[in-house]
């Protein structure tokens, strides 16, 4: 993947009192880049630089454009950056009404980007925020607001849209009712997304690119699936979230209320995933919830048994290890003792089946169809 000319670019170093940061990446023209690893690792850091809040030694520049280079004496200030912010609050003016908030950006942008140039009444509809337009912004809930500073920060027609974990100051209930506008955002807004988050299940739901980090440095980067179900990809004391993420179809609705999916190693049966017989959706499957057999397992209650090859072991700290399978032209991940790794005689190599329960894939995990119904938004003429 080149981003140089497309997308955006940034090799950033420099210290802040101990913490010393030395990176570089690049992001894809389209989609959301997620910057992802834990607390203090320097992932907003990075995203104030490329907004040009702070300035390290290095280099930022997206399609081509340079907004920063230190060798050269070139920095682009940030309100001539053309760039979408939308932080942590919503941080939107209380003294206007949502309308007036959403219009604020685009009243005083001078953008000329015509690829993320989207009307007031698209992003209302793309939003779902009819009902709020004249509201105050200190009536609306904590995910509504964030809609609407969503929303605000499109209609300034940006470059490239940065987020500084928005949801985090969400309750699980209130993430999962508004990732599927996000998703849709994702799926329709033509422009690069730059994400900061430590939450797997946010990145492995919208994330196209992962940037793995962790003290100031990138770790590993690349396609999400391959990030998030690498043996690297779990964050340091957090084996409990370790997972892959699997790309499927919605295969069929069944009567019965499961939803059938169909990726490349087979079929996943989970609780009713909303949407078409045909929409694309994301699955994450965590490692805890993958039990593994050597003799394919007859009459029992799982209905998920897939065919898998051991592909890598890491052995953990404590009594764990963290299997890497190969299923299909995916991987899953698994999480088991040593002394099931030995008892069962697991190795590179080794065909093996992997067991998950319909209900250990939580809703929260699998990317909503929502936005493949909704149909591409178009810029207006």
């Amino acid at each position: 993947m080149t981003a140089s000319s497309t997308g955006l670019i940034a090799t950033l170093s420099g210290r802040l009192g101990s913490f010393k940061l030395d990176l570089a990446f690049e992001a894809p023209a389209r989609g959301v880049t997620a910057l992802f690893g834990p607390s203090g690792c320097g992932k907003t850091t990075v995203l104030r630089c490329l907004a040009g809040l702070m300035q390290l030694n290095g280099r930022v520049g997206i399609a081509g454009d340079t907004w920063q280079d230190t060798s050269r004496g070139q920095f682009v200030p940030p309100h001539r950056r053309e760039i979408g912010y939308v932080f942590q609050e919503a941080s939107l003016f209380p003294h206007l009404s949502v309308k007036d908030n959403l219009l604020y950006g685009a009243k005083r942008s001078q953008a000329t980007n015509a690829s993320s140039a989207i009307g007031l009444d698209a992003i209302i509809d793309l939003l779902a925020i009819g009902h709020l337009i004249e509201r105050s912004p200190t009536t609306l809930s904590g995910g509504e607001r964030q809609r609407v500073a969503l929303g605000r920060a499109l209609l300034s027609r940006p470059r490239v849209l940065l987020m500084d974990e928005p949801l985090s100051a969400l309750d699980r209930i209130t993430k999962e009712s508004i990732l599927p506008y996000f998703e849709r955002i994702v799926d329709t807004i033509d422009l690069p997304i730059v994400y900061v988050s430590h939450d797997v299940a946010e990145v492995a739901r919208l994330a196209r690119w992962v940037v793995l980090m962790r003290n100031g440095h990138v770790l590993r980067a690349g396609p999400a699936a391959d990030v998030l179900g690498g043996l690297d990809g779990v964050l340091d004391g957090h084996l409990d979230e370790a997972g892959a993420v699997l790309s499927a179809r919605i295969a069929a609705q069944h009567d019965d209320g499961l939803t059938e999916l169909a990726f490349s190693g087979g079929a996943l049966h989970l609780p009713r995933v909303e949407g078409a017989v045909g929409a694309s959706v994301r699955c994450r499957v965590p490692a805890r919830e993958v039990i593994l057999a050597t003799v394919e397992p007859k009459a029992i209650s799982a209905l998920n048994v897939l065919e898998v090859t051991v592909e890598e072991i890491r052995i953990g700290h404590g009594p764990g290890a963290l299997v890497r399978l190969k299923c299909g032209n995916d991987h899953l991940l698994a999480r088991l003792t040593q002394r099931s790794l030995h008892a069962l005689g697991l190795e590179a190599g080794v065909a093996c089946f992997a067991v998950i329960k319909s209900v250990a894939i939580a809703r929260g995990d699998v990317g909503s169809a929502l936005q493949a119904e909704h149909g591409p938004i178009r810029a207006p003429a």
